[in-house]
């Protein structure tokens, strides 16, 4: 079972940045049709996508957060980055890692692994 794992710091200053690292193991973040995805989780938002990467390197972004978000890999060490800028408390939340497994003709794909999710506080 691919395994993911998150990590960065769990506090972060207001206008600051959150920089997030997904770690995948028993996995490659280059295997067709893979999609490796940032969800984050708020008691009053719930769950909210806040993009991916594909396996070819193609990124994707929520229209709510793509101005100030950025999704990036390192495949030698198959991590994958998030770096949200100007943050504010609104952007406290739980952070998730998680894959998306296409086939090569499909349109759409459950999210069928998660990581287990990092505590991140933006707060002075």
């Amino acid at each position: 079972q691919v395994q993911l794992q998150e990590s960065g710091p769990g506090l972060v200053k207001p206008s600051q940045m959150i920089s997030l690292t997904c770690t995948v193991s028993d996995g490659s973040i280059t295997a067709k049709y893979d999609a490796w995805n940032w969800i984050r989780q708020t008691p009053g938002k719930g769950l909210e996508w806040i993009g991916a990467i594909s396996y070819d390197g193609s990124t994707y972004y929520s229209p709510s957060l793509k101005s100030r978000t950025s999704i990036s890999r390192d495949a030698s060490r198959n991590q994958f980055y998030l770096q949200l800028s100007s943050v504010a408390p609104e952007d406290t939340a739980v952070y998730y890692c998680a894959r998306a497994e296409y086939s090569s003709n499909s349109y759409w794909a459950p999210f069928n692994s998660w990581g287990q999710g990092t505590q991140v506080t933006v707060s002075s």
